[in-house]
């Protein structure tokens, strides 16, 4: 991710764990983790809707115990 497509993690009442979001020039949809920026996820901006969309379904509830 660009360090100028990057935007500032809003601090929220757990800091540590941000999740920062960026678009580059094409549409792409760039994520990465605020305490591990040199991960860089790249998905769709469907992708990404789909995925909000589980998650708030409760889709992924289960995982992790």
């Amino acid at each position: 991710m660009d360090a100028e497509a990057a935007p500032e993690a809003r601090t929220g009442k757990d800091s540590a764990n941000c999740v920062e979001l960026a678009a580059d020039s094409v549409g792409t949809t760039h994520l990465r983790e605020s305490d591990d920026p040199e991960v860089v996820i790249a998905t769709t901006p469907a992708t990404l809707r789909a995925f909000l969309r589980a998650a708030k379904a409760g889709e992924f509830d289960r995982l992790g115990g």
